[in-house]
């Protein structure tokens, strides 16, 4: 009998030492701000029950105060003070009648969502490139020949040559990123004859975005060490 008692008060819910079942959060009202915590929602509806207009305006200063001190980082904001305001006519639920030193938002006002800004961008010619890749092009196009160019130049054919080896091939002809080069500047930029890239080591590996460096050089590892004893 013990046992079946205790069963019905588990389910009924945790007990306090007085017998009062406890409150779960589950089961009370949604926080409207849950930053600020369940405290600062009772201060703010205790407030809206004052009767006396002149001491809720002074409690609604003292919570404000309160939210303040709870939000440092608010001051990093631009118009905090208004922010603060804002919060606490948010936690209210819009129904609080204060006089405030900053008009009441509307609902509407702060569910709106942000104007879309537009940006006007050109297709990427080449995903595997990126779009920067296009604009460091467009900066080495507008060069004057010499030797910065031809140094900038190669710079961006050993970098372009790295983006290639992460997203397609194992090797890849100089002549290839060359070309790419030259295309995707539209041709604006000609790549000096006789220019070489350095080799490539056998022992370098380029993993893409997200993939474990470690396990990629080990990987190498290993691809190298079977071409090595196929050849024998």
């Amino acid at each position: 009998m013990d046992n079946l008692q205790d069963n019905t008060n588990m389910e009924a819910g945790t007990l306090t030492a007085d017998g009062n079942a406890l409150e779960y959060n589950t089961q009370r009202e949604k926080l409207r701000m849950p930053e600020y915590g369940r405290n600062v929602q009772k201060m703010v509806d205790y407030v809206k029950s004052i009767p006396n207009r002149a001491k809720r305006d002074e409690q609604a200063e003292a919570v404000v105060k309160v939210m303040e001190i709870l939000n440092a980082q608010v001051h990093n904001q631009e118009n905090y003070e208004q922010k603060l305001w804002d919060h606490l006519y948010i936690i209210s639920g819009f129904d609080l009648d204060v006089d405030s030193p900053y008009p009441m938002p509307t609902q509407e006002e702060l569910s709106a969502p942000p104007a879309m800004i537009p940006v006007r961008r050109k297709p990427i010619k080449a995903t595997h490139y990126g779009r920067n890749i296009e604009s460091i092009i467009d900066l080495i196009a507008g060069m004057e020949d010499g030797d910065a160019k031809t140094a900038m130049i190669r710079s961006l054919a050993v970098y372009m040559r790295q983006q290639y080896l992460i997203w397609n091939k194992d090797s890849v002809a100089d002549e290839t990123i060359f070309q790419d080069i030259e295309k995707l500047s539209d041709y604006r930029i000609k790549v000096p004859e006789g220019m070489r890239l350095s080799r490539v080591s056998s022992d370098m590996s380029y993993s893409r975005p997200g993939l474990n460096p470690v396990k990629s050089r080990n990987n190498q590892r290993q691809k190298n060490s079977r071409q090595k004893n196929q050849r024998k």
